[in-house]
């Protein structure tokens, strides 16, 4: 009889109840497990763990009883937030043609779901929506998993994780991660942790089904715009399987795209499929001309040719198809669908923020045709100002060929690279403190006005600061010993310890140099008087990057919502909140970085150089046949977002006497007594000065970047006899390189 109970117990713990995938890891990190010591507790893996966190995997006997054990212990300890909606575990998604109730002793057999197809002729789907919790498999009884083999699909889902959208055409979610599993089944992870499976055997049967059956895709962005094509990113096990390979050779990677030869390329061509002019690369646009007003096509995303850039995407391409699914799906819910690098994304979204084109109004017999869109860039590219044309640039092919332009010949707006030798007084505190201005260039481009169309040359004009353009003007007469910083109000200032706000490298200027009107109209706010000499201004103009701004800003501050960082602290709870953020949620961190990638390689975009392509001097690149190709607006936000910061750092330094040691882009170095940015940022009863610097998660407005010490910063310029070393660019850990990660 004991044995009869052995065997009982035995079977009533390989059914063990475990709480979903996201509130296993919560209870980990709440408790300040890692990975490694529950995978040594248990006897198993540090991979195994993880996979159960992810809901890839599930535990089976005898691990299964002891996690669940811990968990349990763990969830006694540390209650769910009733507030927060988690996926039920063992939830099971009814199929959808309507039919006699199964018997309850059929529950753990579930009946798969057919969604609907997309289209009236497409065939019935084969397509299983898999819960994202476990659930039984009917499988043959020499294949059947345990109940717990499967993720469950529910649409209440955790912090930072989007449903499913509200158009049904894409009820799944914008995006799939596509992998095979340990008996060569093909699954899609979607959104909201839903899993569908795969019928389709080849490339080309991947594209039909995700277009007739996968339900994918993203509603547009504005009203005359396009919606997103479905995206699907293929994992190394899919790869494997539809005869792609892991990795690109040398001789691919440089050609960014598989040879025409390809056999996964020939079978598309037999399919009638298409592939855009970048070819089969780490992002491959999959296509059949549209018909109408109806788009046909897929992109492909391949993390193992090195789709997802570790600079903006961390470990992602590595992770867990469930997990990469979330990261990208949170991004492309808040942001876009990735359309390629964070960089291609970026000015992506511009466009898609702002088509080209709008349908006009009907005529007199009802019809309508396509017209220019008011507010957009159009659909012609227009050629910049020789000033503003970058080195190489055909406008400029009659220079001689080893002529280097000065600023009297070139707009030079770029971000700040700048620092200074230490005073005695600076060297008698302990500390350097840096802070960091938050999406700082998305905040420049807040509220700016840039021009739309064709610039218009002009001799002798009147600067107008309403007006955006690129003006020769002499500024070096501006003194900052002595400025403006008030509409009245005089401010004394030592100079020598501040930058020039109309250099990069902080240099005062000696004479006429091309700048954006932002960069002029701060000369006069500070009480100078501006006399331009020529202007190349752009009559039509706009906000046009305010939309860009607003949804990358709410993208920003929603995700960092969800990891605990609210734009309502108090400085002090603010900090505290920033301290450790990442480690919270570090899939949600990872989209933070992704959103600011976002940013920042948008508009470097703006203005992109030759890549290759047998390109020479002179002669015309890719990038110039594209209308959002336009340097005076990556110009015009980096003049704002440096304008900003200077303004920032003259009103701090007229009010506390405290000069910047060093600056790099939007990251500031101060010589402080205290370890933390209250120590020296001027907070009376909890409130900043007025235009000066402002603890909070907002854009504009700064974080604490790093603290090192003053004997730090002397010894590393010491090493280097490098008086003027920036400190900036190493005050976040201390570690000294020669690299810019861009933070």
């Amino acid at each position: 009889m004991s044995e009869l109970f052995d065997a009982v117990d035995a079977l009533i713990a390989s059914r063990s109840a475990l709480p979903p995938p996201v509130e296993r890891r919560r209870l980990r990190q709440a408790h300040g497990l890692t990975l490694d010591e529950v995978a040594a507790a248990l006897q198993v893996r540090r991979a195994t763990v993880s996979g159960w966190e992810a809901g890839k995997t599930e535990p089976r006997p005898p691990e299964r009883d002891a996690y669940a054990r811990m968990l349990e212990q763990l969830a006694r300890l540390y209650p769910a937030d009733p507030n927060v909606a988690v996926p039920a575990t063992d939830a099971v998604v009814p199929a959808t043609p309507a039919g006699p109730a199964a018997p309850a002793s059929s529950a753990a057999e579930p009946v798969r779901a057919r969604p609907e197809p997309t289209s009236p002729t497409a065939e019935p789907a084969n397509t299983a929506l898999r819960p994202a919790g476990p659930v039984a498999v009917p499988r043959p009884a020499a294949t059947t998993r345990p109940a717990s083999s499967r993720p469950a699909a529910k649409k209440t889902v955790p912090a930072g994780t989007p449903a499913g959208g509200a158009d049904q055409r894409f009820a799944n979610g914008p995006l799939a991660v596509v992998d095979v599993d340990a008996d060569g089944e093909v699954l899609a992870y979607c959104t909201g942790g839903l899993v569908l499976d795969v019928s389709a055997k080849s490339i080309p049967a991947l594209v039909e089904w995700t277009l007739r059956e996968g339900r994918l895709g993203q509603s547009k962005l504005s009203g005359p715009g396009k919606d997103a094509d479905p995206l699907l990113v293929l994992t190394e096990a899919a790869c494997e399987y539809y005869g792609l390979p892991v990795t690109l050779t040398d001789e691919e990677r440089v050609a960014g795209r598989l040879p025409e030869g390809h056999k996964v390329i020939k079978q598309l061509a037999r399919a009638k499929w298409q592939l855009t002019k970048r070819g089969f690369g780490p992002w491959a646009r999959i296509y059949r001309p549209a018909q109408g007003s109806e788009r046909t096509c897929v992109q492909l995303c391949i993390p193992s040719w090195h789709a997802l850039d570790s600079r903006h995407w961390g470990e992602a391409g590595q992770l867990p198809p469930a997990e990469l699914a979330r990261i990208l799906s949170v991004y492309a819910s808040r942001v876009m669908t990735p359309r390629g690098s964070t960089a291609v994304t970026g000015l992506e979204l511009m466009t898609a923020l702002h088509p080209p084109t709008r349908a006009s109004e009907p005529d007199a017999t009802g019809r309508r045709t396509s017209e220019h869109n008011p507010g957009s860039l159009g659909k012609d590219p227009v050629d910049c100002a020789p000033c503003e044309a970058p080195d190489g640039h055909p406008l400029l092919a009659d220079l001689p060929r080893f002529h280097v332009r000065g600023p009297g010949e070139k707009l030079f707006e770029e971000a700040y690279d700048w620092a200074r030798p230490m005073t005695d007084a600076e060297c008698t505190l302990r500390y350097l403190v840096g802070i960091d201005v938050n999406m700082a260039f998305a905040a420049g481009a807040n509220g700016l006005v840039v021009g739309l169309g064709e610039p218009t040359h002009v001799k002798g004009p009147v600067f107008d600061p309403k007006l955006p353009g690129s003006w020769l003007v002499d500024l070096s007469h501006v003194d900052l010993s002595r400025v403006k910083v008030a509409k009245d109000t005089w401010a004394e200032l030592d100079a020598s310890l501040l930058p020039s706000p109309f250099t990069p490298k902080g240099e005062r200027p000696t004479g006429p140099a091309w700048y954006a009107t932002p960069t002029v109209a701060y000369a006069a706010e500070l009480g100078y008087d501006v006399a331009p000499v020529e202007a190349w201004v752009r009559h039509d103009n706009g906000r046009y990057l305010d939309g860009w701004y607003n949804r990358l800003r709410d993208a920003y501050l929603a995700t960092m919502a969800d990891l605990g960082v609210h734009a309502d602290l108090s400085p002090a709870d603010f900090l505290a909140a920033m301290d450790g953020y990442r480690e919270r949620d570090p899939d949600l961190a990872t989209v933070v970085s992704a959103v600011k990638a976002t940013v920042k390689g948008g508009l470097g975009k703006l203005r992109e150089r030759p890549r290759g392509e047998g390109w020479k001097p002179g002669q015309p690149w890719r990038a110039l046949a594209r209308p959002t190709w336009r340097p005076d607006i990556r110009a015009a936000v980096i003049s704002r977002t440096r304008i900003n910061l200077h303004r920032k750092i003259v009103k701090h330094a007229a009010f506390t006497g405290q000069y910047p040691v060093a600056i790099l882009s939007d990251c500031v170095v101060y010589a402080a007594g205290g370890t933390s940015p209250l120590d020296f940022l001027p907070y009376r009863d909890g409130k900043p000065l007025p235009g000066g610097f402002k603890l909070g998660v907002n854009p504009g407005l700064v974080k604490h970047e790093g603290t090192q010490s003053v004997l730090w910063g002397e010894e590393v310029r010491d090493r280097f006899d490098a008086p003027e070393l920036n400190l900036a660019r190493y005050i976040k850990d201390g570690t000294v390189t020669d690299i810019d990660n861009g933070e």
